[in-house]
């Protein structure tokens, strides 16, 4: 079993983390914690384990030392938006440029 210092410290940064998902994002609603599998084995985490009232922790594949909140709102459908307005220019140069020399 884990220190139970790592794992109310834990607790505390999953809280905070869900506290601002929900202040930052009203319409979605927080219903867990992605960790990845090392983590979830190394903190004596159970999947499916409700660590906070209504939040459970699950495995993805997620790097190791990090954790996300899982919501059931779709967070990259504003960077899907602001990529399909991207316009891609090819520059070519009518001169080449050379460098200016450095002495050092």
């Amino acid at each position: 079993m884990a220190d139970t210092s790592k794992i109310a410290a834990n607790l505390r940064a999953f809280q905070i983390a869900i506290n601002a998902h929900d202040r930052e994002n009203p319409t979605h609603n927080a219903y867990g914690i992605g960790l990845a599998h090392f983590d979830l084995e190394r903190l004596g985490f159970d999947e499916g384990e409700e660590v906070l009232p209504g939040i459970t922790i699950h495995a993805d594949q997620g790097v190791s030392g990090n954790f996300r909140v899982l919501c059931d709102g779709e967070h990259d459908e504003d960077l899907a938006e602001e990529t399909e307005d991207v316009e891609v220019v090819e520059a070519v140069a009518a001169q080449r440029t050379i460098p200016a020399r450095q002495d050092g």
